[in-house]
């Protein structure tokens, strides 16, 4: 599903440990190394772009590295830009038709933890380009699981949280054919309710459509578990995952309820932000291969 990957790198520490992931991704055949050079680049090199890019060049070779042996067609690619990082990123994603972009989040600031950076953040609200979002602070400070369970193992057991819309189950259909998994956990929050029976109502109603996504997926050999809670969407979907171990989280960028505000990155955002599993968020229009 995932064949041809674009992969930016700003030759941080994060972007290299992705890098190392990279080769543990089922299907890819395809892979463009990315640096985009920026204004915002430090100022004594504002005015040597020969330098800059005779400077990147070399990195981006020494990173591709990384990725041989792995059974890839590596290309290498550095472009400028007067404007948005993010946007450069997206352009070239086109430009490859690649299926899925892959950032490091690493945060900057006193608490970067709770923080993704800013072209991440950009990218995750913006792009149009399957986006596979990995933490740094998962590989930095050992919050979250193992590295060899993050690499190895990325789709062995995803968490999909869907908002019961046509688009969420979509993506559910999409993550499906992703090679590798072993388990899909569907989980729906309910959020709203003005009444404890309305409340009631709303869970029994989640509870049967995903009773019925579950048989939908069980027919085609997974192992599918279902999940409904009440509160916060970004906060249980984080906790679930933590809960269950999974190894990524899988959601739609659009939907008719909570998942409509990726628009502005809100609930996907948040669980990028917050959590300690790498997040997948697919794309409308997304195709189903394998």
């Amino acid at each position: 599903m995932f064949e041809r990957v674009l992969i930016p790198t700003d030759f941080s520490e994060s972007s290299q440990k992705v890098l190392e992931c990279v080769k543990e991704l089922p299907g890819v055949k395809n892979v463009v190394l990315l640096h985009v050079i920026s204004p915002g680049d430090p100022p004594h090199k504002i005015w040597d772009s020969g330098g800059r890019i005779d400077e990147a060049s070399a990195k981006l070779h020494e990173q591709r590295k990384l990725l041989e042996g792995g059974g890839f067609d590596i290309k290498t690619r550095i472009t400028t830009t007067e404007g948005d990082i993010s946007s450069a990123i997206q352009r070239v994603a086109d430009e490859q038709n690649s299926t899925l972009v892959v950032l490091g989040a690493r945060g900057k600031g006193i608490i970067k933890s709770i923080f993704l950076g800013s072209v991440a953040k950009s990218v995750l609200r913006n792009g149009n380009t399957n986006l596979l979002l990995v933490r740094y602070a998962i590989f930095e400070d050992g919050r979250g699981p193992p590295v060899e369970k993050i690499c190895s193992r990325k789709f062995s057991k995803i968490l999909c949280p869907t908002d019961l819309s046509d688009t969420a189950e979509e993506a559910i259909a999409i993550a499906k054919c992703i090679p590798g998994i072993e388990e899909i956990l569907l989980q729906h929050v309910v959020f709203s309710g003005e009444t404890m029976d309305d409340v009631e109502l709303l869970i029994q109603e989640a509870n049967n459509r995903l009773d019925a996504i579950r048989e939908s997926l069980e027919n085609g050999g997974l192992g599918v578990n279902t999940h409904v809670s009440t509160g916060n969407p970004a906060e249980e979907i984080i906790a679930l995952a933590k809960k269950e171990d999974v190894s990524l989280i899988a959601m739609s960028s659009h939907g008719k309820d909570w998942l409509k505000q990726l628009v502005v990155g809100s609930t996907t955002y948040e669980v990028a932000r917050m959590g300690d599993r790498p997040v997948l968020v697919i794309r409308s229009g997304s195709e189903c291969t394998k």
